[in-house]
């Protein structure tokens, strides 16, 4: 018995895979590049924003442009659109290479105005705002953990001003900076040279004979200070002080008065 081969009918249909084509209403023109896109995953969409007709590839080189020019703040290209570029959603168009820039370029935007600086460490550099209304001086930078100066953008100067910390200064210098701002002692106002106080009244006598207040760092010229962290001793002598000076006032110009009664009389 041999092997018989089966004819097809030539009467006998074949049917065939019919190849779906792409829907003519879902293809569109790019009004970037003016090329026809049949596939309608290659359309842009802005989250829904807007549908204008714009392909994925002229998008993300119209994002990388205006990123080149800082602008974070990104405008649909349609000249009679007033929407803008969401990065959430273009997240995923760009790469994380080209969102990353993105990012960093709508955070400098967002804090234009506010007093900034960059830290002085050279191994962080992380950009810090100034959260306390523009009265930032000793700061810490929450990358790197050290502490700064914000007035002079330089490292901590503990116990020096900022013009000081400009000038050259040795190591023995800054250890005694950093023993003086834990001991808390105070400058004198005139001559600038560091005082301790180790209990008594606040009113203190520098070597170069100027008094200051040991509280606020101010000088005074009398026994007593109105600062706020004055003591309740000071400010009652201070009291009794104005009472005494109101009493002869007007004990003068009574005296005063009463003379001017006798020569009229």
């Amino acid at each position: 018995m041999g092997n018989s081969v089966q004819k097809l009918d030539q009467n006998q249909e074949i049917e065939l895979p019919v190849t779906e084509l792409p829907d003519e209403s879902e293809s569109f023109t790019c009004e970037i590049c003016i090329e026809p896109m049949l596939l309608p995953n290659k359309k842009f969409k802005n989250q829904n924003r807007c549908v204008h007709p714009f392909c994925i590839d002229c998008m993300v080189k119209y994002i990388s442009v205006k990123l080149e020019d800082n602008v974070g703040k990104i405008p649909c290209p349609s000249l009679s659109c007033d929407q803008f570029l969401d990065p959430i959603s273009c997240r995923n168009l760009v790469g994380p290479h080209l969102f990353v820039k993105w990012s960093d370029v709508l955070c400098e935007s967002s804090v234009l105005g506010v007093p900034q600086c960059y830290c002085p460490n050279g191994n962080c550099s992380a950009l810090i705002l100034d959260e306390c209304g523009g009265n930032a001086k000793r700061s810490k930078c929450p990358n790197c953990k050290r502490n700064f100066c914000f007035q002079c953008k330089l490292p901590w100067h503990a116990g020096f001003a900022c013009e000081e910390n400009r000038e050259l200064r040795d190591a023995n210098d800054v250890v005694f900076g950093v023993l003086a701002e834990r001991k808390k002692w105070k400058r004198c106002p005139q001559c600038r040279h560091f005082v301790g106080l180790r209990g008594g009244c606040k009113i203190v006598k520098c070597r170069c004979g100027a008094d200051f207040c040991y509280s606020c760092g101010k000088r005074v010229y009398r026994h007593g200070c109105n600062c706020e962290t004055a003591s309740w001793f000071d400010r009652l002598i201070d009291g009794i002080f104005c009472i005494i000076l109101v009493i002869l006032a007007i004990l003068f110009i009574w005296w005063i008065l009463k003379n001017s009664e006798k020569t009229c009389v």
